[in-house]
């Protein structure tokens, strides 16, 4: 059986709470509370280059360091994070065992190469280096096992399995560790730090220790899991958990006196733990300072603020952006409009019909006869496209690329979204981020459409030129011009993200496919 070390960041990770001002005397005491535990690494804070004070676990140099965890206890090894971005590794001497014995240096994706220059310069100096990537669910697999061969050469004490979104189901976590264990060197020990964002640090952590069997572990935890947003595992539950099925080797009285005397305070007036849109935050993948954000607004209701993490770029997700979520949020604010009378207006129309809804999907054009068929005697919408073969009553326009393909001149109800709602004039306004679905392709034209038509209550919906995608791209579309190349893994991708927008919007009305279709629902 490995070893396995719990690491408490109850100081360093839970400071995002109270600004790591936890006070001078309640510093060194939860402290002695972590020795007196047996706990094994105590993180005691950051090292940054910044103005602070005796109070707060953020310390300016390593001599500071010392004085708080004089003496130390020589059961004990006490850690330090450095953020390589901050450049403070100039500030930090030679190890003489006065100070951190770990040094924790953490990177961005793409720092890794001036980065490890500093995880060489802070071994020479005497130092255990933790080597830290920031999210590790952002690298693929080649980048990964490029950055484990470099962390072989350097042989730093232990490379860590990073969840710093908070996103990882356990299969996930499991194949990460795999990948990882499998091309790490032995002598290394591999570490996981997690957000529980999922509620699944406690899971993962238990998943790691039942595979861990070649190496040493070190797993992070916070006393009541404290930490920003929805915190991080507790240190308590780790600690019970590896003395009643691992090794009696914690004492938990002393860990529940710091819950109980340092850190209730703090949290009857700022709390941690599982919340909705940090929660949304881990399923969008993206960081939760994104949630964090949107919340302080106090103008979002739940459904909003899941709506927008999902219009966030997919490679902006990871690290946050303030001025792009501030420029999503004003987007979003300013396509809002008072949809209740299109609303009105079009149930007049189509409440209690069948309604068809003509996609582009080169089918209507192969089954032209079948779908006019279908057409006669009920009300028909297109979506983003218009053929003079299929004179419908109404055309639903959400993309505004698709605007300049359109002849909007012949005598039809035209209905937008609104972040169209200054382009055509006369048109029945919906709200654009109400009718977003879940999820990648969540803007899906069709599946809009359908929850509008499922809104003012029509009797049975049909599709047709719901083709789905080939890798031929000439028997995609029935529009020339929407015609483009697609390479195998896109296609897939396409068929199975929009099968799921439609599954959930045509979820709970009567509906029918009238042409082929690739999507599975």
């Amino acid at each position: 059986m490995c070893d396995i070390k719990i690491l408490d960041c109850t100081l360093r990770d839970g400071g995002y709470i109270n600004n790591w001002c936890f006070g001078k005397k309640s510093i060194k005491n939860i402290i002695h509370c972590l020795e007196d535990a047996k706990i094994e690494i105590v993180e005691c804070g950051f090292i940054r280059d910044v103005e602070t004070d005796e109070d707060s676990s953020v310390y300016t140099s390593m001599n500071q360091l010392a004085k708080t965890i004089y003496p130390k206890n020589p059961e004990t090894l006490y850690a330090v994070m450095i953020e390589y971005h901050n450049r403070v590794e100039g500030k930090i001497p030679p190890y003489d065992g006065t100070s951190a014995d770990i040094i924790r240096i953490t990177f961005r994706h793409n720092e890794w190469n001036e980065a490890k220059e500093v995880v060489k310069l802070l071994i020479k100096k005497g130092y255990k280096v933790c080597v830290q990537p920031v999210g590790t669910v952002a690298y693929d697999d080649e980048s990964l096992l490029k950055l484990i061969k470099d962390v072989n050469e350097i042989k730093p004490y232990a490379f860590y399995l990073v969840d710093t979104l908070g996103v990882m189901y356990r299969h996930e976590m499991r194949r990460f560790f795999y990948l990882i264990d499998n091309n790490l060197s032995k002598d290394i020990s591999l570490g996981f730090h997690s957000h529980n964002n999922l509620q699944m640090s406690f899971a993962n952590a238990q998943e790691m220790i039942r595979m861990a069997r070649q190496r040493d572990i070190i797993i992070d935890a916070s006393c009541y899991g404290m930490g920003r947003g929805v915190g991080n595992l507790a240190t308590e539950l780790l600690a019970d958990y590896i003395n009643n099925n691992i090794i009696q080797k914690y004492s938990l009285v002393p860990i529940l006196n710091i819950v109980d005397t340092y850190l209730m305070p703090i949290y009857a007036n700022q709390r941690w733990g599982y919340d909705l849109p940090y929660f949304l935050s881990a399923t969008a993948k993206c960081h939760p300072n994104y949630a964090a954000y949107l919340i302080k607004k106090e103008t979002l209701c739940i459904e909003k603020i899941e709506k927008l993490l999902r219009l966030i770029p997919i490679d902006e997700r990871s690290e946050f952006n303030s001025k792009l979520i501030e420029k999503l949020y004003h987007e979003m604010q300013s396509y809002e409009v008072d949809d209740s009378k299109a609303y009105i207006k079009l149930k007049s129309r189509v409440f209690d019909r069948e309604v068809v809804i003509l996609g582009p999907g080169a089918s209507i054009v192969k089954c032209k006869e079948v779908v006019h068929k279908a057409m006669e005697g009920r009300y028909c919408i297109t979506t983003n496209f218009k053929a003079e073969d299929f004179m419908a009553d109404a055309l639903f326009i959400s993309n505004h690329k698709r605007i300049v393909d359109l002849d909007l001149s012949l005598p039809q109800q035209i209905m937008v979204t609104s972040n169209l709602k200054n382009v055509i004039p006369n048109a029945l306004i919906f709200n654009y981020s109400s009718l977003l679905g879940e999820g990648d392709a969540s803007d899906n034209a069709g599946a809009m459409l359908i929850r509008i038509l499922k809104k003012v209550g029509v009797k049975k919906i049909y599709l047709a030129g719901f083709d789905g995608f080939d890798v031929d791209s000439s028997i995609n579309y029935a529009i020339d011009t929407y015609k483009k190349s697609l390479d195998y893994d896109t296609v897939k991708k396409k068929n199975t993200d929009i099968s799921r927008q439609l599954k959930l919007a045509l979820s709970g009305v009567s509906y029918e496919f009238i042409t082929y279709t690739k999507y599975e629902l």
